[in-house]
């Protein structure tokens, strides 16, 4: 589990084939301090097994969903990314709750400065317009950011000048591709209220159990 809230860059200094998924060899910009073999590390949002890790260094394998979901198959060596150590119990959550699992790519059709801060424009993921509201909360390339605005063909965010340097969405153009995220709390919900027998919370069951 992740909180969007990017601790620094990396480079991509190795890709290679590894079946039918890839293997990144990843230098961040930062210390990676006490790492452990396996723990997770969020690139670009997406959930990795970082191996072959130390305080400099270390290397994931991609599975062919992932690439199939995400831009990381797109990356080239030199590339940079965002990176996120997984969430710790005594952590923070300065963002909001990401898992790691991104939904969908989107391109990015605008970008525009208004006062200090980027307004960034995102054509929306099929199927994910109704995971989004405005004021809520959305995952891009890993990064924890409130929707400006929405409706069912895009979505827009207001990045502040500290993010744009800190993360890739400074490298960013229109037609590029970023990893998206919706929020998982409006899944579950979702997914509750539409029951497993597709009857869920209603009318109805409210009423059988005394609420109306």
């Amino acid at each position: 589990m992740f909180t969007g809230i990017v601790l620094g860059k990396g480079k991509i200094t190795g890709m290679r084939r590894a079946g039918r998924g890839i293997e990144l060899s990843v230098a961040p910009d930062f210390v990676l301090d006490d790492p452990e073999e396996g723990e997770s590390i969020a690139v670009n949002g997406v959930c990795l097994t970082a191996r072959k890790i130390d305080e400099r260094s270390f290397v994931a394998d991609v599975s062919p969903e992932s690439l199939s979901r995400t831009n990381l198959g797109a990356l080239t060596v030199g590339a940079e990314v965002n990176l996120e150590r997984a969430l710790r119990l005594s952590d923070r959550l300065g963002g909001h709750l990401v898992s790691g699992h991104v939904d969908a790519t989107a391109r990015v059709t605008g970008r525009r400065p208004e006062g200090d801060y980027t307004v960034f424009t995102f054509e929306m993921p099929a199927g994910l317009d109704r995971y989004m509201v405005e004021k809520g909360s959305v995952t891009v390339d890993g990064i924890s950011l409130t929707v400006n605005s929405c409706d069912r063909s895009s979505f827009s965010v207001a990045i502040i000048p500290h993010t744009l340097k800190v993360t890739v969405l400074g490298n960013r153009q229109v037609g590029d591709m970023v990893n998206i995220e919706a929020d998982i709390i409006g899944k579950y919900v979702e997914k509750m209220l539409a029951g497993a027998d597709g009857g869920g919370i209603n009318q109805e069951f409210l009423a059988r159990h005394g609420f109306f």
